[in-house]
């Protein structure tokens, strides 16, 4: 199928979700507008947000550009906005997020379940909450 086929329009879709996903302006801008509706997000709501459904894939590519957002955030003084997206199962951040040094940056080395790692996640959605509240 040349010219217009399915195989080239799944080959196109597919960039064009890969570029949705990487698109750090526009993933900041649906984080930041959660963040000040004082609300986390899930990653299946924020990819469906960028129009594609959930798959593990796309959430580790999610994840990449998460990274990237809260780097520049913080080079920028402001909170993490990760934080925000969480699983659906316990509303809390994936593994990730435990793992790749956000945590770790705030000064948390326990586990990434539990009742630690739940104060840590509502105190930090809280500050990303109260700083984006009123800009």
């Amino acid at each position: 199928m040349k010219d217009g086929g399915l195989d080239e329009w799944l080959e196109g879709s597919k960039a064009e979700v890969a570029a949705a996903i990487a698109d750090v302006p526009r993933v900041r801008a649906l984080l930041v507008a959660a963040a000040q509706a004082g609300e986390a997000v899930s990653y299946s709501a924020l990819l469906a947000q960028l129009g594609t459904r959930f798959t593990r894939p796309k959430m580790r590519a999610l994840c990449k550009t998460l990274d990237a957002i809260d780097e520049a955030g913080a080079a920028a003084g402001e909170p993490e906005l990760a934080v925000l997206v969480v699983r659906e199962s316990d509303g809390l951040p994936g593994q990730g997020w435990w793992v790749g040094g956000h945590a770790l940056r705030l000064g948390h080395e326990g586990a990434w379940e539990g009742p630690a790692a739940r104060a840590l996640v509502d105190r930090v959605q809280a500050e990303t909450f109260a700083y984006w509240r009123d800009r």
